[in-house]
């Protein structure tokens, strides 16, 4: 009874004394989409996607450039000269001079290089979009994973609590017994090991659940010396996700594989690096052949700068070049560029297998866990109408404490069972829709 005061009054001091704050799992994944560093770094590196993208079409266009100059000369005078054996002192001069001229150059065939080069920096950037939203599925399920592992380690901790309560009270109750001679001295030790295996369990569980509440506010960018608390009971989705049977909703798991293919963004990003993996086949092939540019310009020159363009010096002009001999670097490129599309091949290969496996494995322990939700469910009930038994027999004397003891841990081994089943099926849901591609993020942003 003095223990159960103490952590009764401990609850209410903690409560006044240090304010909490309460975190639900839509805040969480809120808080996580907008504090993660790497999604945040993703973003940055986006917009280098576009400016490449913007650079590739500029390839398109004529490149215009604009000069100007002036020049200033002085000549002293002083010099004397012989002309015809007549002396002359040559004069002091000065002349300025003024020019200005427009010109550019347009690249009209490069061996398709440039059209390849828009077409990779398109799916260069389609890419990071989609594997941006990649990213907030990751940071989702794995904001989901984290809190569900707070919530399933704050339920232990309560069965504990209640454990280490219940074996106070019966400790009370034995002794009391035992004063009146109705029990033997061996069952007040024998609850008092009971008590003493409560305790411990109950401070496990305790720095379980601090230890997951840390990993948590680490993940999400927020002070893990903070004192939040979460939710006590399941949400109204939360129930029905465990009354639904997912797996009932699916007869062959290739079913799940092609829907994953259609939505994972990871999937669809992976096609698109390696379309450009070929544009860069393409980039490096072009250098074999010619190159074909167009150079025009307007210049104009004068002494005076009011008279600039009133002479004007027109020129176009088309100049092709065709390759030779290179020292082997056009074919170096060409061989780095295609192993480089090979390997992305191979790369999708090993996500298309490892999509394939994922949800196979995911899909065989949703369908074990629903068993097992179902299983535990039903050892719980089982396990507790035992211990009224056990407990009725040993209050009639024709029980001993020790099968009291053994039907009490089977009711706590049962209803913790019970709660890792209901959290793990929870988990396993999310993380089944998390392979498909599936994991909703959007309402959370």
């Amino acid at each position: 009874m003095r223990l159960a005061l103490k952590v009764f009054f401990l609850i209410i001091i903690t409560g006044t004394a240090f304010p909490q704050k309460t975190l639900t799992l839509d805040e969480a994944i809120n808080i996580a989409l907008q504090r993660n560093t790497q999604l945040q770094v993703a973003l940055n590196n986006l917009e280098t996607y576009k400016s490449g993208l913007t650079a590739s079409y500029g390839s398109l266009l004529p490149s215009l450039g604009a000069s100007g100059s002036w020049r200033w000369n002085r000549a002293e005078g002083g010099t004397i000269i012989l002309e015809g054996g007549i002396p002359f002192q040559v004069p002091t001069t000065e002349s300025r001079n003024y020019s200005a001229g427009v010109g550019g150059d347009w690249v009209l065939f490069d061996g398709l290089a440039n059209i390849a080069s828009i077409s990779q920096s398109e799916n260069n950037l389609e890419a990071a979009e989609l594997s941006l939203e990649r990213l907030k599925q990751d940071i989702t399920f794995r904001t989901i994973s984290l809190f569900y592992e707070v919530i399933n380690t704050q339920q232990l901790l309560k069965v504990a609590q209640e454990d280490l309560l219940q074996a106070q009270k019966n400790l009370e109750t034995i002794m009391e017994r035992n004063k009146l001679g109705a029990v033997t001295l061996a069952d007040v030790y024998a609850q008092q090991v009971d008590l003493g295996n409560a305790e411990l369990e109950e401070i496990r569980a305790r720095n379980n659940l601090e230890s997951a509440k840390a990993d948590l506010l680490y993940f999400l960018g927020l002070d893990v010396l903070e004192d939040y608390t979460f939710p006590d009971e399941f949400t109204l989705e939360e129930l029905d996700m465990l009354k639904k049977r997912f797996t009932k909703e699916y007869d062959d798991v290739s079913v799940l594989y092609s829907e994953a293919l259609n939505n994972r963004f990871d999937y669809r990003s992976a096609l698109l690096e390696l379309e450009s993996a070929y544009d860069g086949i393409t980039i490096a092939r072009s250098g074999h052949f010619p190159r074909l540019t167009n150079s025009f310009g307007l210049s104009s020159s004068s002494e005076k700068v009011g008279d600039l363009f009133k002479f004007n010096t027109y020129s176009v002009g088309l100049t092709l070049s065709i390759p030779i001999f290179s020292g082997f670097s056009v074919a170096d490129r060409v061989e780095v560029a295609t192993v480089n599309a090979m390997n992305r091949e191979v790369e999708l290969s090993d996500l298309e297998r490892d999509i394939k496996r994922s949800i196979q494995k995911t899909f065989l322990d949703l369908q074990a866990s629903e068993k097992s939700l179902n299983v535990s469910e039903k050892n719980v009930e089982a396990a507790q109408e035992n211990l009224k038994i056990e407990e009725e027999k040993y209050n009639l004397g024709s029980s001993r404490l020790l099968d009291v003891l053994v039907a009490r841990t089977n009711y706590t081994n049962a209803r913790v069972n019970y709660i890792n089943a209901q959290f793990a099926y929870i988990v396993l849901s999310e993380q089944l829709k998390y392979y498909l591609g599936v994991l909703d993020y959007k309402n959370f942003e």
